[in-house]
Formats: structure tokens, sequence, C-alpha cells
């Protein structure tokens, strides 16, 4: 059962919730809930047998409350409209916290995951890039296990592409050159060739690592899809790769040699296959 505290803070639709960098149990604010995501949480907290302690700082389109379970630490995730919680579970079973946060409960009717709590104050932005390169590069195979039923193909993705690309090109003016767009949509329709089958992160950035206790990095946050495991690899890259590196701090891939030690650190593989013309999925 939920604290007494908590369950009248929870039907009052309010929360208590932490300063960002400090403790979890100190100098707390109040911050509002909608009634129904109010509901929501309450039930699964009674199920759960959960102690709600605050909500994390972290979370752009789900909320994150941080918890404990018979005094073991977690955190209660309601997914927002625009994620499939249905899916994360999926991805989050199949790889039974090997290179990710275990799922310790799910209730998918709610969209409510009850996830292995991981600190949201170190993620592998803040360490050197190429460290944070061969920690994200071994995740990426380490995730790399058969993909289960039920989730969306990274092929289907990529047969839109050249159509959405061509679209926003002729829409924005045609600001990046022509060949670029023609390259880029040979790329994807030999990516739509090639299915793969194993389980990609799908949303495989810096940010989405953070350190654990039994582990030292895991991966959170999953958009999972079946496919290759090199699909990870372009967050990966763009993520640690400035648009104007005056704009931006610390030792990010500014320099074309960077650039390629950080795809070769990723990949640990061959060099790519050369571009191919332009042509239609």
């Amino acid at each position: 059962m939920m604290e007494l505290s908590a369950r009248r803070q929870l039907c009052g639709a309010d929360l208590v919730r932490p300063r960002h960098g400090q403790d979890y149990e100190k100098e707390a604010v109040v911050v509002q809930l909608p009634p129904d995501l109010t509901e929501v949480v309450e039930r699964v907290c009674e199920r759960w047998e959960l102690t709600l302690s605050g909500e994390a700082p972290r979370g752009d389109q789900n909320t994150i409350l941080v918890a404990s379970r018979r005094g073991v630490p977690c955190v209660l995730k309601i997914a927002g409209t625009e994620h499939n919680a249905i899916a994360e579970a999926i991805a989050l079973v199949a790889w039974n916290g090997n290179g990710a946060a275990r799922l310790l409960a799910a209730d998918r009717d709610h969209g409510a995951l009850l996830l292995e709590r991981l600190d949201p104050d170190r993620s592998l932005r803040t360490a050197d890039l190429a460290t944070a390169a061969e920690i994200a590069g071994t995740l990426i195979h380490e995730l790399a296990v058969p993909a289960p039923a039920g989730l969306p193909l990274l092929t289907d993705v990529a047969s839109q592409k050249p159509d959405i690309l061509r679209r926003r090109q002729s829409a924005l003016g045609e600001p990046v050159p022509g060949r670029w767009i023609d390259i880029a949509c040979g790329l994807a329709c030999d990516l739509a060739a090639d299915p793969g089958n194993q389980l990609v992160h799908g949303d495989l950035h810096y940010d989405n690592i953070l350190a654990g206790s039994r582990r030292p990095w895991l991966a959170i946050d999953p958009k999972p899809a079946a496919g290759n495991p090199e699909g990870s690899v372009a967050n990966l890259m763009w993520d640690r790769i400035p648009a104007r590196a005056a704009l931006r701090a610390g030792d990010d891939a500014t320099r074309p040699r960077d650039v390629h030690a950080l795809f070769a650190t990723l990949t640990r593989t061959t060099s790519p296959k050369t571009p191919s013309a332009a042509k239609d999925c």
C-alpha cells in the first residue's frame, strides 16, 4: 500500500517533486497531476505496493515518478500519448536487464511501466567522446538480440524516407544539394531491401544511456523496432557532430578525423558500402 502522505497528494492531484540535482527526499516542491493521470498512478501504486517520493528530473513526453517497492528503488513511468509503452515493454522483456534498464512490472492497458532506477543526473554525455563511443558501441551489440514479434519494422521506416526527403527538400526551397538527396534516397532504398531480424533500440543517444548500480551504463526509453543493429549508429553519430562547432562546448567530433574515429568505434565493422544512385523503392 502507498504511504498515507502519497495517497493524499495523489487524491488532491498534487505530487511532491524534488528540485533538479537534489536528494529525492529533501527540499521538495509541489507539482500538479491531471485528474486522469492521478487515477492511473494511484491504481498502479496500490497494485504494485509503491511508495512515491517525487518526480524524476527528466521525461519530456512521459511522466516519470521516483518510487520504491518494498524498499527497492525504482521509477514509475506513465507513457505519454506519443510513446508506445507496449512496444517498450516487449523490448525490455526481451533484453531482461542486459544492456537496458530492467522492467519490473507493466500495466499495458494504462501505459504504466515500473522500471529499475538509474541515475538521471549521470548520462553518457558526461563522458569524453572516445569513452562514450566505446560504451555506446558495446551496447548496440548487446541489445542486438532476436526481435520479438509485434514491433515496427525498420524497413518500413526506410521505405518512406525517399518521399519524405524529396517533399521536405521541395517545401524548404531546396536547401540541400540535389546530389546529396539522391545519395540519401539511394541509401534509404538499400536499407529498405535489407530487413534484418534483430531488436533495435530506436532512440539510442547519449542522454538515453544512464549510470546504474548493477551495471555502469544502461539504456533507457527505447522506441524499438525490428531490423539491423547498425540502425542505432546514426543517432549516436549526429548526437556528437555539432552543426556549428562554435556553438558547442566539450569534445564533440568537430574535425573529419574525429568523425571517422567515432564511426569506426561505434561500428567496429568494415567500411560502409559505396552509396548507390537514387532509385525508386
